[in-house]
């Protein structure tokens, strides 16, 4: 008997070639779909959780999103984002500066008046828990093709020993060969100039100080502008002020016109939530590096100044007593933005780490430089010295260790050149050398990486190419152990980060990305990227275990260097580590205040008694983070420790 399949049956082989069909028509679709699910399912599982940790979104209301360059973790447990004019020439056209203060505990925000361009600048944590703010952005740059006037740099010389001069904006200033008038775009101080008497002689000589500005033509077109040197004339000037003052410019053309910087610096007071101003720097700066001394001094260093030119290697100190500027007396060059780490004997490290701006052969070799003498001792070793710019640079934990490592980077300015390479450095050898650690997970350009509690470090995110050029964003994140010298992959990020992007150790054990400048949204490289002003929390797999150690008795406090302070904790057998955490400080890849000191500490029946080192080279003066860690590696929240200035002897 020949066998016939029933309607039923007959419906249902229909429907499912049918969905083969359509099964093979969207076949990828569905399986993207399908992946996706199952991915959200994973993540969200406690085993995944407690082996890889887990990334949420931050509820952020749109009047508070803004384009982050800048965050710094404050003593009050906020964090304050600064965007500046958020690398958008409308916003700075329109002086639409801004920072916003956020709560992670609360998730509150508040809007901060800004009083300038903090857009690039640079910023340390003072000993009282302010926050040093100081440069930021004087003008946008114009690439060749959208200058209009032809402009650069002009020199003004004064001759009289008796008498300084300031220019306003505006000045005009005529060519004596060619005639052709340039307005100066700010205004100028130039000193009075020098006067020496030869004692033997009695011979007065006078030489003419110098200051510079920026010039452009009255007028667009390429007919105003000028090929060769040429003497200037100043308007408004008479009798002997004619001869005394006068310009000197080489060129005034239309080549590229880079960013230039500001003098301007302030306090940011957490307390107060309000910038204060401080005295300016003596150099205009826009991406300096700020770092912070042993006797609570800041060192300001490199940037692009007032003409848009690298500073060429004049460093100067803020003193927060003072809240004055003063040079070093010896001049040491460095590109933008150097990773430049406050280490042993009050030395610095420059890891070789950069952001930006400066010559490929000048300034990039890692070293050891003593303020005092203006010595500076080469450390080698370092793979892919030609990719240093845009790495990531961090002290790893403990700090006693003195160990650094450099992670990742590329080429200089918007080379495609990247690495996956880690390098390591330890300070204490005799002869300290770099040495490559393990490699990423994958060729980084701008990856962020955060000091944790228990002595790991994460690390997250990047690009394979300048500012995510070709789709090449990272959705990677790792675990990094310095005791073992490894590393192991955890949950991956929720979004792209690279330019303009960074990450914070919270108060809690949490860690805030931030941030992301893409130059292209798409592969092709013809669509224009959009700000990621998203902010995300990276919650570690140690808050995903059944309990944690707790410190009570948790008033902020103030403990000397070498001296001690109790906490009560229950089971504080089970403690095994007290770890005191600097509060991050990032922007461009750059944040040379984070860092984790082991303390000694002792048990009690009820609680621990930590030991605060006494070297400030190691525990520079400021407000802190302490946490106790147990024996399966969970760490405390933070209880916030002020660690003053020691006493001069």
């Amino acid at each position: 008997m020949k066998y016939r399949p029933s309607r039923r049956t007959r419906r249902f082989g229909i429907g499912a070639a049918a969905i083969t069909v359509l099964a093979g028509m969207n076949g990828p679709a569905l399986y993207r779909f399908s992946s996706d699910k199952y991915h959200a399912y994973k993540i969200n599982q406690p085993e995944y959780k407690a082996e890889n940790g887990h990334w949420d979104v931050v509820d952020v209301p749109e009047q508070y999103r803004i384009n982050t360059i800048h965050a710094a973790l404050l003593h009050t447990g906020k964090v304050l984002l600064v965007a500046g004019s958020g690398n958008n020439a409308k916003n700075f056209a329109a002086k639409s500066f801004r920072s916003v203060l956020w709560d992670p505990e609360k998730n509150t925000f508040t809007n901060i008046p800004t009083p300038k361009d903090l857009f690039c600048s640079g910023h340390s944590q003072l000993p009282d828990g302010k926050l040093l703010v100081a440069g930021g952005t004087q003008r946008y740059e114009k690439l060749k093709g959208d200058v209009e006037k032809a402009g650069g740099l002009m020199f003004v010389h004064n001759e009289d020993p008796d008498k300084p001069r300031t220019f306003p904006a505006g000045t005009r200033f005529t060519g004596k060969e060619s005639g052709k008038t340039f307005v100066s775009k700010d205004p100028l101080l130039v000193p009075r100039a020098t006067k020496k008497t030869n004692k033997k002689t009695k011979k007065v000589t006078v030489s003419a100080s110098t200051a510079r500005v920026y010039v452009e033509a009255l007028r667009k077109g390429r007919k105003h502008q000028t090929g060769t040197e040429d003497n200037y004339r100043i308007a408004g000037l008479k009798g002997k002020d004619r001869q005394n003052f006068y310009g000197i410019a080489q060129k005034l053309s239309f080549d590229k016109k880079d960013f230039q910087g500001i003098k301007q610096a302030y306090e940011f007071d957490p307390v107060a939530e309000r910038y204060i101003p401080v005295d300016p720097m003596n150099e205009a700066r826009w991406y300096p590096t700020l770092t912070g001394l042993q006797d609570g001094k800041v060192l300001a260093v490199s940037g692009l100044d007032e003409i848009g030119q690298v500073v060429p290697g004049k460093n100067e100190i803020y003193d927060p007593k003072t809240k004055k500027w003063k040079y070093l007396p010896k001049k040491r060059f460095f590109p933008t933005y150097p990773a430049l780490f406050l280490t042993g004997k009050g030395r610095i490290f420059y890891t070789g780490s950069n952001a930006g701006y400066g010559p490929d052969d000048k300034g990039r070799t890692p070293g050891i430089w003593d303020l005092k003498s203006n010595r500076f001792d080469v450390v080698p070793g370092i793979s892919d010295p030609d990719a240093l710019e845009t790495s990531m640079s961090v002290l790893l934990p403990p700090a006693q260790d003195q160990r650094y490592m450099v992670l990742g980077g590329g080429g200089v300015g918007e080379d495609t050149k990247s690495t996956a390479k880690t390098r390591i450095a330890d300070l204490r050898a005799d002869n300290p050398r770099f040495r490559n650690g393990p490699d990423l997970y994958a060729k980084a350009r701008y990856p962020s990486s955060v000091i944790l509690p228990d002595d790991t470090v994460l690390t997250t995110n990047g690009s394979g190419d300048y500012r995510g050029r070709g789709d090449t964003n990272v959705l990677k994140a790792e675990l990094y152990t310095p005791k073992s010298n490894t590393a192991r992959s955890v949950a991956d990020p929720l979004v792209g980060r690279n330019y303009h992007s960074g990450a914070l150790l919270l108060p809690d054990g949490r860690v805030m990305t931030f941030g992301s400048d893409s130059l292209f949204a798409d592969k092709a490289n013809t669509k224009p990227g959009e700000f990621q002003q998203q902010i995300d929390l990276y919650t570690p797999p140690y808050l995903f275990r059944d309990s944690r150690p707790k410190l009570t008795g948790t008033a902020p406090r103030t403990v000397k260097p070498g001296a001690k302070t109790t906490y009560r904790t229950a089971h504080a057998s089970a403690i095994t580590k007290m770890r005191l955490i600097r509060p991050g400080s990032f922007t461009h890849v750059t944040n040379v205040e984070q860092r984790s000191i082991a303390l000694d500490f002792t048990r009690t029946r009820d609680g621990v008694t930590v030991t605060l080192p006494k070297d400030a080279s190691l525990v520079p003066p400021g407000w802190y983070m302490l946490n106790a860690v147990d024996d399966q590696g969970t760490p405390s929240k933070a209880v916030w420790v002020k660690v003053p200035a020691p006493k001069k002897k």
